[in-house]
């Protein structure tokens, strides 16, 4: 196979968001490999994210507050405004919760359908909460891929802020199948993933990262820390190798690691992580 011709972007922000480990402060060692310490008070089963009132964020279903949750807090991270930024969400089912009470509603008594419960369950719902929420009038992209949704998901805010220069969020969700969907979705658990990817390096660059498409199929990832074995039944599960390797990085900045993830049966995204 020939030498993939690398593109360069830059991390500026990153987020990771699951009950047992909220938010970056506490994934980052746990995906070192470092024993997570024991929680003093109950875990969380749904973030609260700040950008939505209180009455928002209770009826906003799980995927919708995940997504909105890892999103503010890599832009935050980023130091941009998120008002301006384009963004990339990406979901390999959307909210399995809200689809299975929904077909469960048709089935039984279709007269009882919500309305809201139907804007929920919609791709672009968390892509919509949060151009609400901050007033964003920057291009939103919406995307599903199956199990490789991530990759997917990454390789078009990569293609974005490279081609039209300009930093781009890439926001990565997916929730808990229920009822029957559970019997042929795999999905487990909740967790939530984000990067702001910029152009050019700037004062909060946090990694390197080198893109390229290649054809063919990926070298498997292996994940190492006990923390990403834990959420690998998630659907959003694609996204973990690469967390995995920043959260390295951040322990050892000299570190640089190559990996690959696929893009479907043809073809793969090969990527380079450093300072």
């Amino acid at each position: 196979m020939s030498t993939p011709a690398f593109h360069r972007l830059y991390v500026e922000g990153l987020a990771l968001w699951s009950p047992a480990l909220p938010g970056w402060a506490a994934a980052a060692p746990a995906l070192q490999g470092m024993p997570t310490p024991a929680a003093e008070a109950p875990l969380a089963s749904r973030p609260s994210p700040a950008l939505l009132a209180a009455n928002e964020r209770r009826r906003a279903p799980d995927g919708v507050l995940v997504a909105l949750e890892v999103a503010a807090a890599a832009v935050a991270m980023a130091g941009r405004d998120a008002a301006s930024l384009p963004s990339v969400f990406t979901s390999a089912h959307g909210d399995l919760a809200v689809v299975d009470a929904l077909c469960s509603t048709l089935a039984n008594d279709p007269a009882l359908l919500s309305p809201t419960r139907f804007h929920h369950s919609v791709h672009n719902a968390a892509s919509g909460y949060w151009a609400m929420a901050t007033g964003c009038h920057a291009p939103s992209s919406a995307v599903a891929g199956f199990d490789t949704s991530f990759a997917l998901g990454l390789l078009e805010a990569a293609t974005q802020a490279a081609t039209e220069h300009t930093p781009v969020l890439l926001a990565g969700f997916d929730t808990d199948a229920r009822g029957a969907l559970a019997s042929v979705t795999r999905s487990r658990g909740l967790l939530g993933v984000a990067l702001v990817l910029a152009p050019e390096r700037s004062a909060a660059t946090r990694a390197v990262l080198d893109w390229a498409v290649q054809p063919g199929s990926a070298l498997s990832s292996t994940l190492q820390s006990p923390a990403a074995q834990a959420l690998a039944g998630n659907a959003m599960a694609d996204a973990l190798p690469l967390f995995e390797a920043l959260a390295r990085l951040e322990a050892q900045p000299g570190a640089r690691e190559e990996l690959q993830l696929p893009l479907g049966p043809k073809g793969l995204l090969h990527l380079r992580t450093m300072r």
